[in-house]
């Protein structure tokens, strides 16, 4: 295994990524070949061998997804710890092949009770820089992640919640070997030294990171997981770790956050109605709100489903295609999407195909717009508040499941910045997930619908996706990104439904596409060459790194194709 992770070369993300815009969710360090593998029966493809090992070991003790989906996200906690885990929140998809149905839960984080919309203002009323924002308690948001895996199992799971810890409590308590990439991380992180307790986990005593193949251990993790183990979710959000919590975010020195005992013990994890469209012969299904990611997905495929997109991965029509799709479909999202909760969002109507269809007829195929404006869907007319954009760096993962069953689960999974608040509380990290939020609560004189408010959950831009054709189940995915995530899911699915290639070549592809801003090409891929010529016809274009994490199963002939994105350390596995 040790050797197999040393394979990744080292990526340096350049200065000038950064000068041109845009920097990277959590940056990269290296690429492989790419993981891909069959299954007969089912498969498990996640961000790191570890943790799809442990969901692989559920499925063939007979449990279901959701079951393999906890103990691999138990595992990724620990040995993946920049990315997810019980210190953050999650979406997740839930197929039941019995049911023909689909769910979904809503794991988000929420803001403390205590928190209002000018959290994240200065003294004179100015938003605050981003890393100024992130780093301490304010950006903490109440963990949802747990709250909704045990949601999950109650409804689905068949294995003892308690069975489902074993793998991640063996792990911690004999220890794993740093990969490159965590260790890449480490090095050049500038905020998690300032953490004391992640200080010493990750460090040592002269500073450096733990190097490559060291043997790190986590006994404080195994601890918690044992207690949850025994006592379910009740002993994260009532016990000793929900005080730990509540005084880490209270007495940060940088930035103190509000948080109370009550806010987590008031925590609840929601099922809502998942949101599904047609797109060629095929359904598709993804996240409602606060999520952005189902319906901007939707909305980008709904335009393109209006053109021949034929077989030309690469090229400089499908590339300009896409990314003006991506530019209204983002435009939109700025403007609309927050928590449904607490401001009206027309999500009929942005997935309306005749609203689409208009939208789409303001692509031109050789030359791009100069500004891409939001439209009016029908139902824009009860919107009482106003759009903005908000900073997005999720560090994140996602794990794609099959099981013997047919069940399937798509789970997107993030403490969303790199190491999150970097504020580490009994061998896990804290999430940053408030600064998901606007900063700034007003706009034009109205309120800003993605504004902070106590309770509120931050819109973000996961997407775990279900692909369904005449036969049932074709293909689930997802991947981590921040706001890129819905280009990068958008790309697959085009690369798996107009251009007919496999799952591993489609997560493959060099990344492409806008968030709204400048086109935005991959770096050290072909896509470069693309640059002049799209420049020629209008675009704005920046060669960047674009660093992914596509876990994605596909169904075959004979039973399942499971890949894990070359970008990352992932794996799948199939029986």
């Amino acid at each position: 295994m040790l050797k197999w992770l040393l394979l990744f070369s080292v990526l340096l993300v350049s200065s000038a990524a950064q000068a041109e815009g845009f920097v990277p969710p959590e940056r990269s360090s290296g690429r492989t070949q790419v993981s891909e593998t069959s299954g007969r029966h089912g498969m498990v493809s996640a961000a790191n061998p570890y943790a799809a090992r442990a969901g692989m070991l559920m499925l063939e003790k007979g449990g279901d997804a959701a079951d393999a989906a906890i103990a691999a996200q138990m595992v990724l906690n620990l040995v993946e710890p920049q990315s997810s885990g019980i210190g953050g929140g999650a979406f997740l998809l839930y197929y039941s092949e019995k049911d023909g149905k689909v769910v979904s839960f809503d794991g988000r984080e929420t803001a403390p009770a205590a928190d209002s919309p000018d959290l994240f203002l200065d003294s004179k009323g100015e938003p605050l820089k981003f890393y100024d924002a992130v780093v301490g308690g304010r950006s903490v948001g109440v963990p949802g992640d747990l709250r909704m895996l045990e949601m999950v199992h109650r409804k689905y799971g068949k294995l003892p919640w308690s069975e489902l810890f074993s793998p991640a409590i063996e792990l911690c308590e004999k220890g794993f070997p740093v990969s490159l990439r965590l260790h890449s991380l480490l090095q050049r992180d500038k905020y998690l030294k300032l953490n004391v307790n992640a200080r010493t986990y990750f460090y040592h005593e002269d500073g450096s990171p733990r190097s490559v193949g060291e043997v790190l251990r986590n006994p404080a993790l195994a601890e918690v997981f044992r207690q949850i183990a025994k006592g379910g979710a009740d002993a994260f959000y009532n016990g000793k770790t929900a005080k730990d919590i509540v005084h880490a975010v209270r007495s940060q020195k940088r930035n103190p956050g509000y948080m109370t005992l009550a806010d987590l013990s008031g925590y609840h994890a929601l099922e809502r109605e998942p949101l599904c469209g047609n797109y060629r012969a095929y359904k598709i299904c993804g996240m409602p709100p606060p999520s952005s990611g189902g319906v901007t997905v939707l909305q980008i495929l709904g335009m393109l489903s209006n053109f021949d997109m034929g077989p030309k991965p690469e090229s400089q029509e499908s590339v300009h295609l896409m990314a003006e799709a991506e530019r209204l479909a983002f435009a939109d999202r700025d403007r609309y999407l927050a928590d449904p909760d607490f401001f009206f969002i027309p999500v009929a109507g942005m997935i309306d195909s005749s609203y689409l269809k208009r939208r789409a007829s303001l692509v031109r195929k050789n030359e791009a717009m100069e500004t891409a404006w939001p439209g009016n869907p029908p139902g824009s007319e009860r919107v009482k508040s106003a759009g903005s954009t908000a900073l997005e760096f999720h560090s994140t993962s996602h794990i794609s499941i099959v099981d013997r069953d047919g069940n399937a689960v798509s789970m997107t999974t993030s403490i969303e910045n790199g190491f999150g608040s970097r504020v580490m509380v009994d061998g896990f990290l804290l999430n940053n997930e408030l600064t998901d939020f606007s900063f700034l609560p007003e706009k034009d004189g109205k309120p800003v619908a993605n504004r902070v408010e106590g309770g509120k959950r931050p819109r973000s831009s996961m997407s775990p996706t279900f692909v369904f054709d005449e036969n049932g189940l074709y293909a689930v995915l997802g991947s981590p990104g921040g706001p890129f995530i819905i280009d990068i899911v958008a790309k697959t699915l085009v690369a798996l439904l107009d251009w007919h290639l496999s799952m591993a070549e489609s997560l493959s592809l060099p990344n492409f596409g806008s968030i709204g801003g400048p086109l935005l090409l991959e770096r050290g891929t072909s896509l470069e060459a693309l640059q002049a010529p799209l420049e020629k016809i209008g675009h704005e274009v920046s060669v960047v790194d674009l660093n992914s994490g596509v876990h994605g199963v596909e169904r075959n002939g004979s039973g399942w194709e499971g890949a894990a994105d070359p970008r990352r350390e992932g794996i799948a596995i199939g029986y």
